[in-house]
């Protein structure tokens, strides 16, 4: 691995004092956009897809952000974890919540819906560990109704098929920001 030497000045002086260390460069490993763009275009139209569908349901979208956000710590996709952080504090999520999220079983910073839906993205991230309980989806069920409770599961299977992609190939990388 290289590393970036891109650094960021802490003032407007020209010294090379950096603000943040050079970090290390996550190489690329699949351009999947370019090498599969059929299927990075209907990757596009399915996410389309089931955000419309949350939309007509809806499904609060700082739930949506944190369910998309939640499973994609869990899969390990440092680009969907980096978009979906940020488009979370766009629609209202503080950082406290943002911080909370890994935890959020031990923390009273969530709302009975999105306690449920996060449970939901949780089992299914883990289904090959073990199938998704009944008990998870009716929970939801409870707090959602169906319609909504359909649309967190097409939102969660969306954001698990862009780890997928992303966790493996590396394709995007999220860009550092001050």
């Amino acid at each position: 691995m290289t590393t970036d030497t891109t650094t960021t000045p802490t003032t407007t002086s020209t010294t090379t004092t950096a603000k943040y260390p050079s970090f290390v460069r996550i190489p690329r490993r699949l351009d999947v956009d370019r090498l599969a763009p059929s299927f990075s275009e209907a990757m596009g139209r399915l996410d389309e897809a089931a955000a419309a569908d949350a939309e007509r349901a809806g499904v609060d979208p700082a739930l949506r952000e944190l369910v998309r956000l939640r499973a994609s710590q869990l899969n390990g996709c440092a680009y969907c974890v980096d978009m979906h952080s940020r488009a979370a504090a766009d629609v209202g999520v503080d950082a406290q919540r943002l911080l909370a999220l890994p935890v959020w079983r031990e923390s009273s910073f969530f709302t009975a819906a999105e306690r449920a839906a996060l449970e939901l993205a949780e089992a299914v991230v883990r289904v090959s560990a073990a199938e998704v309980p009944a008990a998870v989806v009716e929970g939801l069920v409870a707090e959602v109704g169906q319609e909504a409770a359909a649309a967190v599961l097409v939102l969660v299977v969306t954001v698990v098929a862009w780890n997928g992609v992303g966790a493996t190939a590396r394709c995007w990388s999220p860009a550092r920001r001050a």
